[in-house]
This record gives C-alpha cells, structure tokens and sequence, in this order.
C-alpha cells in the first residue's frame, strides 16, 4: 500500500473548484509495486477529472498498518483503500 500527496489541476469546474485550480489530494493505492501505484494514481484522478497531476511526496505503509484491525476503524480512508483498491481525498486549501 502507497500513500501520496498529490497536486492535480480540475477538467472540469465542480463545487469550490474552478477549472484549471491546482487542487491538492492524498490518494491511497493498495499496489505492491510502487511503478504501479504511481501510475494508477495518476489514470484515478484522470477518470475524477483532473490531470497533470504531480506527486509530490509517496509513503509505503507496512504490512502490519493494513493488517492491524485497529488501525483501518480509525482510519477510513485506509480502510477504504484495503476494500476497494484506492482511495482518493481532496483537500481544501483555504
């Protein structure tokens, strides 16, 4: 599992953001290999419109976090990566 912070500039204008805004994001990939997880990160926030997206910093999290029952309750988003393969968070920067 990959963890990144990822900037992203919007497609399309939706709810507080406005086409062409670099808008921030933490995106969740439960891949192995980090070539992977990097390139389906990026074909995820295409398919959420947005595109030349920059990852800006990657953390592998070890096994035992995913694994630890503990761990996915009190995070959400983690454990909607472990069920559903990714999970995408965008953030506000106000």
């Amino acid at each position: 599992m990959y963890v990144f912070s990822v900037t992203a500039k919007a497609v399309k204008a939706r709810e507080g953001v406005a086409v062409g805004q670099q808008v921030p994001f933490i995106v969740y990939i439960n891949f192995e290999d980090l070539f992977g997880a990097e390139n389906l990160c990026k074909i995820y926030l295409m398919r959420a419109g947005f595109s030349e997206a920059v990852i800006e910093n990657r953390k592998r999290l070890p096994q035992s976090a995913i694994s630890d029952k503990r761990v996915l309750m009190a995070d959400k988003a983690l454990k909607d990566a472990v069920e559903a393969g990714y999970h995408i968070q965008m953030f506000d920067e106000a």
